[in-house]
């Protein structure tokens, strides 16, 4: 009995002793400062924040609770990982001690990755564009308790910061009541901005007002340099995309040469790496040679999309060399091992002396250059204009050309075999140089909607090139979304970090994943592709459509801790998600025979056609949209055991009205019922259903097409 009872009073004590909460280890970093909560989180550019001495929280519920508790203002500070004045500005204000101390004392702190957080940047950027006119990153903005915005701005010196955090601090604390209702107006006017005109008359959609809208766009192209006028400039895939659609099946020749232009005119640019391939953000002047460095996985993804266009349309060379260059920059820098791609390449790496530097792995000296390059320097400096002209700081340059192919061999002599091989050649004496420096960093989170667009890029590549590993790698990515990213109810995550997928998706991973997967169907013709874009859609109607408006919101009715909830529609860097949704309802509403989907698609497009006549530019993909209205639009549907074969032969060509469904075999899909023959195999033209003959070879189905 007794050694019964020491049994249990010696397990007590254990149990007690295991169940003792134990205080959690402080982290600190080599130099001993102490991480604050960020160190918890997954974000590449909220860890770089975890040991400021700015008691930095992350957004959360729990956080915007405890703003609320203790009455204060809240910090919201907005940026990632490649912006370069994001890191000054931590330099300067987030690492001083003295600043770090009023922001303790008088705030909550809230950093956010913008690229893990779109739903809260558009919010808060609305806020500053309402308060100053303008917008950027790193975006900073002091709101209520509650997260209603008060005060805002983009980048602060540190004298500037001290003195908005304690004038603001005074101000809430003397006269709160200012503050507040100065807080409702704004609100207020931040609802009313985003609110969608609902358009309840019939649009015609048709050439004549299609070809107004691009009249009123042409005089902001420049005509020179490519692109849009004026400077920063970047690069717009999305508008580049339309006009060559527009030009070809509106025969505007001129439009095409100014497409065409601009994408050699970038090609040459110091935008384009010239050594490992891949394109920067923008440039801070108008002839593509300055560029912002930081490189983002979206901007290739599109980038190689576009080219593939241009190539398969011009048969330029020179766009081949590009998307190839491209893809590989892509496939060493940017992917792992689950096939997924990450997000982006910092601005900043360090300089022999150990600091920071924007483009330090990318610019050269002559001297660096003399001793990378052992012949046929003069050759070299000409090519890449290394003179005095092109110096940028610091006696630096950054690797630009200015004069065509054929100019060049005509100036000294050469063939353009002999120009190739000096250009491999010097390519390659570079590349090694350059491996002995210090490498920017990579932001290593995925976001689905950003690999979906790299998904496409690399089926557009395979469409164009034929390169049975860029297909590969496409389907390799797929999986990972649909393994990873995709739940079972037709839900998505937006992020993926370590193993984990976290974040409620947004209508931007919803709109670019039914693209890229039904895009993946007419490459592979495989029927799972497009079922599961059809189930995502299905998800999105529920989640994300607004009844009302006729559009779908960016957060789904699953999001809870935002102040109000936002509808993109302008098309920016990246086509807006209504834009994109409204276009895969168009598709999908031709594959399933659903004219309601059809309609809702349709219906979004009137609700903007309105804004298009004003700013045509910011609505590029909408107007990618209007020509499926305006001009002819076919549908082919190719049955028969050589679909594969046809379905390849159609890729060949540029034919961006088209919509391709294809089977081997018999198909219940509404597109492809009663067309299977088992002994040919028939390619059908229709329009709204309404076919022509069929015909049994590519070239025929090409000529119906084109008439």
């Amino acid at each position: 009995m007794i050694r019964k009872v020491l049994f249990l009073l010696v397990s007590f004590i254990f149990i007690c002793s295991c169940t003792k909460k134990e205080k959690e280890p402080v982290a600190t970093d080599v130099q001993g400062r102490i991480a604050n909560d960020l160190i918890h989180e997954t974000s590449p550019y909220l860890l770089e924040h975890a040991y400021n001495p700015v008691n930095w929280k992350a957004w959360n519920s729990e956080s915007l609770e405890l703003a609320k508790e203790e009455n204060k203002l809240v910090v919201i500070s907005i940026g990632y990982s490649a912006c370069h004045w994001c890191h000054v500005m931590e330099e300067e204000s987030f690492e001083n001690d003295s600043i770090a101390a009023l922001m303790n004392d008088n705030f909550i702190s809230i950093k956010v990755d913008r690229e893990e957080r779109p739903d809260v940047d558009q919010i808060y950027m609305d806020a500053v564009q309402l308060m100053t006119g303008k917008g950027g990153w790193p975006l900073n903005c002091i709101t209520l308790p509650d997260g209603r915005p008060v005060f805002g701005g983009t980048y602060f010196t540190k004298s500037q910061w001290t003195k908005v955090l304690v004038e603001m601090s005074d101000l809430y604390k003397n006269d709160p009541e200012k503050v507040i209702a100065y807080a409702d107006r704004l609100t207020k006017g931040m609802k009313n901005k985003d609110l969608i005109t609902v358009n309840k008359e019939a649009v015609a959609f048709n050439t004549e007002s299609l070809d107004a809208i691009v009249n009123l766009w042409k005089p902001s192209l420049d005509l020179v340099n490519g692109g849009q006028q004026g400077a920063p400039k970047f690069p717009m895939p999305n508008q580049l995309n339309f006009l060559l659609r527009y030009s070809v099946q509106n025969n505007d020749n001129e439009l095409q040469k100014h497409v065409v232009n601009s994408l050699i005119k970038m090609a040459n640019g110091g935008i384009y790496d010239q050594v490992g391939g891949g394109f920067s953000r923008y440039t801070v002047d108008e002839e593509w040679h300055i560029p912002h460095f930081e490189k983002m996985l979206y901007d290739n993804a599109q980038l190689v999309s576009l080219y593939a266009a241009a190539y398969q349309l011009t048969g330029n060379e020179y766009f081949k060399i590009i998307i190839e260059e491209t893809l590989d920059f892509v496939h060493v820098e940017l992917t792992q091992k689950e096939g997924a791609f990450y997000s982006s390449i910092n601005a900043d790496s360090t300089t022999n002396s150990g600091g920071l530097k924007e483009g330090a792995f990318y610019i050269w000296t002559k001297k660096q250059l003399e001793t990378a390059i052992d012949s046929e320097l003069e050759l070299f400096y000409s090519y890449y204009n290394i003179n005095e002209a092109r110096k940028w700081e610091d006696d630096t340059y950054i690797l630009y050309k200015t004069k065509s192919d054929v100019v060049f061999l005509k100036e000294f002599g050469l063939t353009q075999q002999e120009l190739n091989v000096l250009v491999r050649d010097w390519k390659s004496k570079l590349d090694a140089y350059r491996k002995d420096r210090e490498r920017p960093s990579t932001d290593d989170k995925v976001l689905t909607s950003w690999n979906a667009l790299m998904l496409k890029g690399y089926l557009d590549a395979y469409r164009v090139l034929g390169n049975k590993e860029y297909l590969d790698r496409a389907i390799k990515s797929a999986e990972f979304i649909k393994t990873k990213q995709l739940n079972k109810d037709g839900s998505l995550f937006h992020n993926y970090k370590d193993g984990r997928s976290t974040i409620e998706g947004f209508s931007e991973d919803y709109a670019h994943t039914i693209d890229a997967f039904i895009a993946l169907y007419q490459v592979t013709l495989d029927e799972k592709w497009l079922t599961t874009a059809s189930d995502i859609m299905k998800y999105s109607m529920i989640h994300f459509y607004d009844k009302n408006s006729g559009m779908f919101y960016f957060t789904s009715d699953q999001h809870t801790n935002l102040i109000t909830r936002k509808t993109e529609v302008v098309d920016n860097v990246i086509s807006s998600s209504n834009s994109v949704l409204a276009t895969n309802l168009f598709q999908l509403g031709h594959y399933y025979s659903n004219k309601e989907y059809s309609k809702i698609s349709e219906r979004m497009l009137s609700n903007i056609h309105k804004d298009m006549k004003t700013t045509p530019s910011a609505y590029a993909n909408w107007l990618n949209l209007y020509l499926n209205y305006s001009n002819p639009y076919y549908e082919v549907a190719i049955s028969g055991s050589k679909a594969m074969e046809k379905s390849k032969e159609l890729h060949s060509y540029y034919l961006p009205n088209i919509l391709i469904a294809g089977a081997a075999v018999d198909s219940d899909l509404s597109i492809m019922k009663n067309r299977f023959n088992k002994d040919n195999t028939y390619i059908y033209v229709c329009v709204d259903g309404s076919c022509k003959l069929p015909v049994t070879d590519t070239k025929s189905a090409v000529d119906q097409l084109l008439k």
